[in-house]
């Protein structure tokens, strides 16, 4: 097992497994002694409560024992049949990986052929298919609500799907490839190079982008500075690359937030994102229908291909 790096703890466990069934094996056995003759007096403790209620030195009932005994044979017999000593397997070789692998067989022989039936439609056509996009809800609400939200509206770090806003554009056949391979987003952090002075005139420049009122001859300095670094990425007119995944700094939506402060923390720091691939995880039927589903969030406008 790679969750142990040596064979020490391996048998740490073992030990500590084994001594502490022995250790109540014996505790119950010295709890079962001193059973009475017939007629003999049974001794007291020296508790007394209310004058009349006091603790007897009694053994434990006998049914109560054959418990305790049944509980200590069952398991025994688990940790024979299963992991529970250290790299011992279990004589079953039962593993939580076996068991769920033989789960997700089992649920796509049922289930499979009904992503299959779906695989063949076009999303932008099976958008409108009430079936099929709650299936992809479904899905959605399985694997993506941790990151963008039960609602899809994201939250600081990971985008808004509701919203026209895509970093890697916004075709049904964009999202089904951003599903489908994942996503690696990486901008450098530029105060090595432009220090502290740089990184709050390019903020600045980059504020006014989106129409806010910034200093004019501070945001003039970041021009430059924008012109000289950042172009080749987010284009001379700040508006994006879907191509590399640089985001659009002219619409006032900001996937890191979008004060000023935020702005230069990007600037200065850089961001790094990472959207995990689900193309194996999923299968592509399924990813078809989670980006039909993805797809039609955009309820403000027409759902057509750009």
């Amino acid at each position: 097992m790679s969750d142990f790096t040596s064979g020490f703890w391996s048998w740490f466990i073992v030990l500590a497994t084994v001594l502490s069934i022995a250790g109540v094996l014996w505790l119950i056995r010295w709890m079962s002694g001193g059973r009475r003759a017939p007629g003999e007096k049974v001794e007291t403790m020296g508790h007394v409560w209310d004058e009349n209620l006091e603790e007897l030195n009694n053994p434990l009932p006998r049914w109560w024992l054959i418990k305790f005994y049944l509980t200590l044979v069952f398991g025994g017999v688990y940790l024979l049949l299963y992991p529970g000593l250290g790299t011992f397997k279990g004589l079953l070789g039962w593993t939580g990986i076996g068991q769920y692998e033989q789960e997700v067989a089992a649920a796509e022989v049922e289930y499979g052929p009904l992503y299959e039936k779906y695989r063949a439609i076009p999303i932008a056509a099976l958008v409108n298919d009430p079936a099929a996009v709650q299936v992809g809800e479904r899905l959605f609400s399985t694997y993506c609500t941790t990151c963008h939200g039960s609602d899809a509206r994201g939250v600081r770090g990971f985008p808004n799907l509701r919203d026209d806003d895509w970093l890697y554009g916004g075709t049904s056949a964009d999202i089904e490839q951003t599903i489908m391979n994942g996503r690696n987003g990486v901008m450098p952090g530029w105060e090595p190079i432009l220090g502290y002075e740089g990184v709050f005139q390019a903020a600045e420049y980059v504020s006014s982008l989106s129409g806010r009122e910034v200093d004019s001859v501070v945001a003039g300095k970041g021009k430059e500075i924008f012109v000289q670094n950042c172009a080749v990425c987010h284009g001379a007119d700040g508006a994006g690359n879907t191509q590399m995944g640089a985001p659009n700094l002219t619409d006032n939506i900001w996937l890191h937030g979008g004060t000023q402060k935020r702005i230069q923390e990007t600037i200065a720091g850089g961001r790094n994102s990472h959207m995990p691939p689900h193309r194996e995880f999923l299968g592509e039927a399924k990813v078809h229908l989670l980006a039909t589903y993805v797809f039609g969030l955009r309820v403000d406008r027409d759902i057509t291909e750009r």
